[in-house]
């Protein structure tokens, strides 16, 4: 895989060869929370594939919280990095993931303890109530893990390293697809296999990962020490983070107050929007377990499609808060005009696969011989989604730039308005369109979230904001020289 410098590389070819491996690694990462579908939908039954489907409504939100927080680690680290500050880069590290790490585990006993009243509030069909508890009673015992899986994931990536995230998710797919195949089958767990088949999986990967970023900061001090580079701050700022062992403290108040300003609403919007989304699936839920197996299937499916999407957005968000730490908000602006050339290159490869193939990758979810209406639900959405996912796109780039600026006020609320829609038209009109309620509301929601985004974006505020002191002053985004 070419690495790529986002400092200094030709931004449309930095921001492809950095988002690839991450489309790659979430790809792989799709594809194992789909073998869970398929594998539980063709050897179990279409009861145990809208159980799975229920959970991982629920499941998401949490996951949700754990990206916002990402967010808001991802862009101080990546500022810090991009302005040389090694030590204040790392100490930013070290505090994000003891923070988050004591949040996941009241997360995961909140969970646990709540997962039951959540799912019978949210109309979950009684046939398939006892198992949708029992799996997400399993992932939350290992939500911790999970968690922090995806924490540093987002670390990896604010220091610019894509690569190492999609070995570890390739290597937690293959692991995962193996251990459901074990469980399933082998030991005939059913739904609860499932759980712990990705439990095992991604916590394994988590440790691995937490281990290769402790070898990556430590290389960052040497190569600094041989290269004779210090940090530069102000003096009372060196002595604040000089430690005694290695020159850097584990924990900073200061910084988890920064890390806060821009993880909170990001971890707002994030949940609030899993929350509508399992809103939205209490009104899939009123159609019975059938629809609600079609609708996992076909959720499963844009969940992969829109995964190119994401990750040019996320590749965005880097880009931004390295150039913009470096004092280069002009070369933000050339590497958002390049992202529009990705994104729509990658929406007419999804529209010409799903076009030619939408009632076989269906398919793939139900046993022989049952799920004729669930079928009919799930091609019904893929069939009419294909033509909409360069919006969601264009949302993601626009909102990477906001991101990585930290300026996410308008970024939250571009997401919100885009909540609202989703879930007031599919509570307002399926009573006259039917559980196609739910799916025309999608492309109304993505394209109002990026009508907003892109207006805030070119007022030019978000190349304003100040959130790190790199060498003693605050950045002046508009300052550089080019």
């Amino acid at each position: 895989m070419k690495k790529c410098d986002m400092l200094k590389d030709s931004p449309g070819r930095s921001l492809f060869f950095f988002a690839l491996p991450m489309i790659l690694g979430n790809l792989f990462q799709q594809f194992y929370n789909m073998a869970d579908s398929v594998i539980v939908g063709q050897c179990v039954g279409e009861d145990a594939l809208a159980a799975v489907g229920a959970s991982y409504s629920l499941t998401t939100v949490f996951i949700m919280i754990a990206i916002g927080g990402g967010i808001g680690a991802s862009v101080i680290t990546s500022q810090y990095l991009g302005a040389r500050e090694y030590g204040k880069m790392k100490t930013s590290v070290y505090t994000a993931l003891i923070s988050f790490a004591v949040l996941s585990a009241v997360l995961g006993l909140f969970g646990f303890l709540m997962c039951g009243p959540i799912l019978e509030a949210l109309n979950t069909p009684q046939n398939i109530l006892a198992d949708a508890k029992l799996y997400l009673k399993i992932y939350f015992v290992g939500l911790p893990f999970l968690f922090m899986y995806n924490i540093l994931s987002s670390v990896f990536h604010a220091l610019g390293n894509s690569q190492t995230p999609l070995c570890l998710l390739i290597f937690s797919s293959l692991l995962n697809i193996g251990l459901d195949f074990l469980t399933v089958l082998a030991f005939g767990m059913g739904v609860a296999g499932v759980a712990v088949a990705t439990v095992m999986a991604q916590g394994l990967s988590a440790v691995i990962s937490f281990l290769l970023l402790l070898r990556t900061l430590q290389t960052y001090g040497r190569t600094q020490a041989k290269s004779g580079e210090g940090v530069s701050c102000e003096a009372g700022a060196a002595q604040e983070l000089e430690g005694r062992s290695n020159g850097t403290l584990y924990y900073n108040f200061g910084m988890l107050g920064s890390m806060v300003r821009i993880a909170i609403p990001s971890m707002v919007q994030q949940s609030i929007v899993s929350v509508g989304m399992l809103l939205v699936q209490s009104v899939v839920n009123g159609f019975g377990s059938s629809a609600l197996a079609g609708y996992t299937s076909g959720m499963r499916i844009e969940s992969i499609c829109i995964v190119p999407m994401i990750a040019t957005g996320n590749a965005v968000s880097t880009f931004t808060a390295q150039n913009l730490g470096a004092g280069a908000a002009k070369r933000v602006r050339k590497g958002y005009r390049a992202a529009y050339g990705i994104v729509f290159g990658f929406g007419l490869f999804i529209f010409v696969v799903l076009s030619l193939f939408h009632g076989q990758i269906i398919s793939a979810f139900m046993g022989a011989g049952e799920g004729d209406g669930a079928f009919a639900v799930g091609d019904a959405y893929l069939v009419f989604i294909r033509f909409f996912f360069v919006f969601i796109g264009m949302k993601a780039i626009t909102d990477g730039v906001l991101r990585g600026a930290g300026d996410v006020g308008m970024f939250t609320l571009a997401n919100l308005v885009n909540l609202g829609i989703r879930v007031w038209v599919s509570f307002r009109f399926a009573g006259f369109w039917g559980v196609e309620a739910v799916w025309y509301a999608v492309p109304m929601g993505w394209a109002a979230n990026y009508i907003l985004s892109f207006l805030w974006y070119l007022t030019g505020r978000w190349s304003k904001k100040e959130i790190i002191r790199p060498r003693g002053q605050l950045v002046s985004a508009e300052g550089e020289e080019e």
